[in-house]
């Protein structure tokens, strides 16, 4: 092979074939994948350069790649990574891949952001509402609307004759007679607005006896002043606790998608996790203070004081059923982690521990979110009832399978 000539073409297709004869479910786009990631290519890229040659290195990489990719190992770690929302991460072997039904828990938790965190304060820091806001935006668009029947009527009647002009009837936007009207119009008005400054210019407040206005000294820069002293001097920055992080996707998106308005902490109890997340981290070009990462099991490492000020805790925890574990794909089962995916008999164990911490590590209010097996998310919303959480929602997955279970934290417990 080596001695031959492979272009991107050739490639393709003898990959696609290969994987197809050993049962792979979607050989076109996987050889695709392989290709993007041995040359560098986006995939629109590789059908712009089908007759490109791969060189020697490319054709190694391409072929140890798909040697790996036979054997089912999953695509993710072969490439190195993976797209989630609106960021790519790296993905490798020990950590669990990112899959699509998470990205729905990330806009759960943005949905609650928005809705009872960010929206009022971001709204009033982004624009202050005065009153004669709307009465300039009005005044604009009649101004822009008068010039715009003006020279419609101009452009128009420049080209008409008489004979037009009486062809025409009723249509009086196309008459020299209304371009004249128009004119007369523009000059009335132009007229007032100047007397009305004028008027302004010259009229004096009434001042009482110490020569102080009795209406204020300004009442547009009162009223300024009065709306910007209502705008918080520093934006609320909301407070996130995601426990499992993975290959960190939650919080980065997150953090990522509400910059300068989100703060994460996230922790798992697996090295290799924490390492990836921080790669990803610096990757996105995202700081410690906008997303920690912590070594440690479930909230251990949460300090004392931290306790009961986070806004959300959310989790994408181990919940495949021991028994269900069993029947996995072959890419799943026999390459991704145990531990990130096995959550015990009824795919609930993490979860009930999850459960207990979050009225001491929310606030009042506080949303408890949580990606879970679609067999058990009626067990789970029950338990959340019983905890005394309020509002108990059931989301359903986007091929309406139900996969998300959230919650509010009305009583917070006081740490001991």
């Amino acid at each position: 092979m080596a001695n031959e000539i492979w272009t991107i073409r050739r490639c393709l297709e003898w990959t696609k074939e290969y994987l197809a004869e050993r049962g792979e479910e979607h050989p076109r786009l996987s050889a695709e994948w392989l290709l993007c990631a041995a040359t560098g290519l986006a995939r629109i890229d590789l059908y712009m350069r089908m007759d490109d040659t791969l060189d020697a290195a490319q054709l190694e990489t391409m072929h140890a790649a798909v040697v790996r990719r036979a054997k089912g190992e999953p695509l993710q770690y072969i490439t190195g990574s993976t797209q989630f929302r609106m960021i790519d991460v790296a993905c490798a072997p020990g950590v669990l891949i990112p899959r699509p039904e998470t990205e729905m828990l990330v806009e759960e938790v943005l949905n609650y952001l928005d809705a009872e965190v960010l929206s009022p304060e971001a709204a009033t820091r982004q624009r202050v509402e005065l009153p004669w806001n709307d009465e300039v935006e009005q005044a604009r668009k009649a101004e822009v609307a008068l010039a715009d029947e003006r020279a419609t009527a101009e452009r128009r009647a420049a080209n008409l004759t008489a004979a037009d002009e009486a062809a025409l009837g009723g249509d009086v936007l196309g008459s020299r007679a209304y371009a004249e009207e128009l004119a007369d119009r523009e000059a009335e008005e132009a007229a007032a607005q100047a007397a009305e400054a004028e008027t302004a210019e010259v009229a004096e407040p009434e001042l009482d006896e110490y020569g102080i206005a009795i209406e204020g000294v300004d009442q547009e820069t009162a009223l300024v002043q009065d709306a910007a002293a209502s705008v918080p001097a520093d934006p609320r920055i909301a407070r996130v606790l995601e426990v499992g992080c993975g290959t960190g996707c939650i919080s980065l998106s997150l953090a990522w998608e509400r910059r300068g308005h989100v703060a994460c902490t996230a922790t798992d109890i697996e090295p290799r996790a924490i390492d990836l997340a921080t790669k990803n981290r610096d990757a996105l070009g995202l700081t410690s203070d906008e997303v920690a990462f912590s070594l440690t099991n479930l909230v251990s490492s949460i300090p004392r004081e931290e306790w009961g000020t986070f806004d959300v805790l959310v989790s994408n925890p181990p919940y495949i059923p021991t028994d269900v574990m069993r029947s996995l794909p072959h890419e799943v089962k026999d390459f991704e982690p145990d531990l990130a995916l096995e959550g015990g008999a009824d795919g609930l164990d993490i979860f009930r521990r999850l459960l207990n911490a979050a009225p001491y590590m929310l606030r009042a209010g506080g949303l408890f979110a949580c990606e879970l097996y679609e067999g058990a998310l009626d067990a789970a919303a029950e338990l959340c009832r019983q905890a005394g959480l309020s509002d108990v929602r059931i989301v359903r997955d986007l091929t309406d399978r139900p996969r998300i279970v959230r919650a509010i934290v009305t009583e917070p417990k006081q740490r001991q």
